[in-house]
This record gives structure tokens, C-alpha cells and sequence, in this order.
């Protein structure tokens, strides 16, 4: 998952581990394919498909899956399910751009208004998923009003395959959950725009960029309503609160990739550096949307 703008995916393509015998052919054909924190090393290509761990609600995660893609949303087709603790997805080739981030495209205006029209087409395209009583959510990143749609939740920089600076696949639906368009269009301006103090923005040579034009390209590009919009600052401010505590969880628990992973970003004066510049600029943020 993502915190604050730098994220912390699953898996970098989506799809991880082992194979069945059939498929597993040679196995210096595999790839490991970089994970994020909590999936590291366990994520690997064979040929087309990927195998990684499988979240505990896979089988709500592949039915989601399924619908999306027969609608026409980019995502990875799920395969299997082997009942050894992975899942087996569908490869979806291109370009996945890593932490610091150093591809100049990650940063171009025309692809922020690709992502704002990317987003909105998973959102239209999950509208007609039907939930079931059976099905499982994540809570860690779900809106907490719920809505009528699915949210990713964690639309990150690393979670997007890219072709020609066009988004043409998403990753990693782990965190994927009901709820109002408003909280994934915030969550995901967050890693993208982003939604973030200068000093934290250099770290992926972001520092130069104006956040609150590009806030309104994301957005318009998306077509967001006045309603949400009216929402957006309310709603970001309830999503960093959500995010640090899921980090904090897991530092307090002594997970050692979190662990480090909160000291290397500056840890509790990075986050009230980034709480501080958001505070003092959400009158700016609701101008721009024109709140």
C-alpha cells in the first residue's frame, strides 16, 4: 500500500511465485519481480503469468477481477488459485516505474490526465459487480462511509503498467474495497500529484511541480462532481490519518520492513513536516477544485 506519497505495493507487476508443474517449465525462466514491503522476494513472473501471495479474500478479489476485465478494464485476468498460499494472475506487460521514480514520464502533465480517465473507467467498470454476503474485503484502506463503487485503494505510482505514457493495466487489488469515488480519487492524487510538502517531494524530483494545477488536471480529468469535490480536503485529511495508522501498526509491532522502512523516510518529522504544509494549504487545495 502507499504511505504518505511514497507507496508500499504488494507487487511491482501485479502477478508473483510458484508455478504448477505445467506451467513451471524451466525454472531459470522465472523472474522475481521487486514487491513492495510486505510481499518482497515472493513475487515472481513464469512466462505470462505471475504468482504471489495470496491475499486471505482472493476468491472476492478474482470475482472483482473477472468483472472488470469482461467489461473491458485493464487488469490482470486471475488464473488459480493452488490452495498452497499464492494466486496465479495474468502478466501484463510494459513499464512499471520504481522508488525514486527517476522516469521523466512519471511526471508529465498528459500522463496525470491519462491516470484521471484510467481511474474513473475502474470505477464505471465496477459498478455492475454485484457483492455478495460471502464476499471479503480489506478494511485497512476502505472508506469508512462505504459507496457504490469499488475503490482500489492504492492506486500508486508502482501499482500502474504503462505503454507509450499511456495507463494500460492495474495492479495489486489487495486493499480493494466499496466506497465513494471521492476517497480513491484523494487516495490516489496523494502518490501522483502529489499531495505533498517540497522537501518530501524531492526525494522523486517532484519539488518543482505545482501541486494544486495538477490536482485540478487529475480531477477534471477524472470528473469529479461538485459534491465530491465540496468533500476533497475532508476526505484527504480522514485518508492520512488511515494510512499512518496502518504504518504505525505495523512499526509497533516490530514488523521489520516497516520498521525500516519508517526510519528511511524520516519516520514521525517527515509525516508532521508533510501534515503541516497540507494544513496550511487546504484552503488552497478547495480554490482550485473550486470549493
Amino acid at each position: 500500500m502507499g504511505w504518505f506519497d511514497w507507496p508500499i505495493p504488494e507487487a511491482t507487476s501485479s502477478h508473483s511465485a510458484p508455478v504448477d508443474a505445467q506451467q513451471a517449465g524451466d525454472e531459470r525462466m522465472s523472474e522475481e519481480l521487486a514487491g513492495g514491503v510486505a510481499n518482497r522476494g515472493q513475487v515472481k513472473r513464469q512466462g505470462e503469468r505471475v504468482v504471489r501471495p495470496a491475499p486471505p479474500n482472493a476468491p472476492t478479489l478474482h470475482r472483482l477481477l473477472r468483472h472488470v476485465t469482461a467489461v473491458g478494464f485493464p487488469a490482470s485476468w486471475p488464473i488459480a488459485l493452488p490452495g498452497d498460499g499464492t494466486e496465479v494472475l495474468e502478466f501484463i506487460p510494459g513499464e512499471v516505474s520504481l522508488p525514486p521514480h527517476p522516469e521523466p514520464w512519471v511526471r508529465e502533465h498528459r500522463v496525470l490526465i491519462a491516470l484521471g480517465r484510467f481511474l474513473r473507467a475502474f470505477h464505471d467498470a465496477t459498478t455492475g459487480f454485484e457483492t455478495d454476503e460471502a464476499d471479503r474485503w480489506s478494511s485497512e484502506m476502505a472508506d469508512p462511509l462505504g459507496g457504490d463503487v469499488i475503490c482500489h485503494n492504492d492506486v500508486c505510482i508502482e501499482n500502474v503498467v504503462f505503454r507509450d505514457g499511456s495507463p494500460v493495466g492495474l495492479l495489486d487489488f489487495d486493499f480493494a474495497a466499496p466506497g465513494r469515488r471521492v476517497w480513491d480519487v484523494a487516495m490516489t492524487a496523494r502518490y501522483w500529484v502529489p499531495l505533498l510538502d517540497p522537501q518530501s517531494a524531492s526525494a522523486t524530483q517532484r519539488e518543482h511541480l505545482d501541486p494544486f494545477s495538477r490536482l485540478v488536471a487529475f480531477v477534471d480529468a477524472y470528473g469529479l462532481d461538485p459534491e465530491d469535490r465540496a468533500t476533497f480536503t475532508t476526505t484527504l485529511m480522514e485518508i492520512e490519518e488511515i494510512t499512518l495508522a496502518f504504518v504505525l501498526r505495523r512499526v509497533e509491532a516490530g514488523e521489520p520492513a516497516f520498521v525500516e522502512m519508517w526510519a528511511n523516510l524520516g519516520g514521525e518529522g517527515r509525516y508532521t513536516r508533510k501534515m503541516t504544509w497540507l494544513r496550511a494549504h487546504l484552503a488552497d487545495i478547495d480554490r482550485a477544485l473550486g470549493v
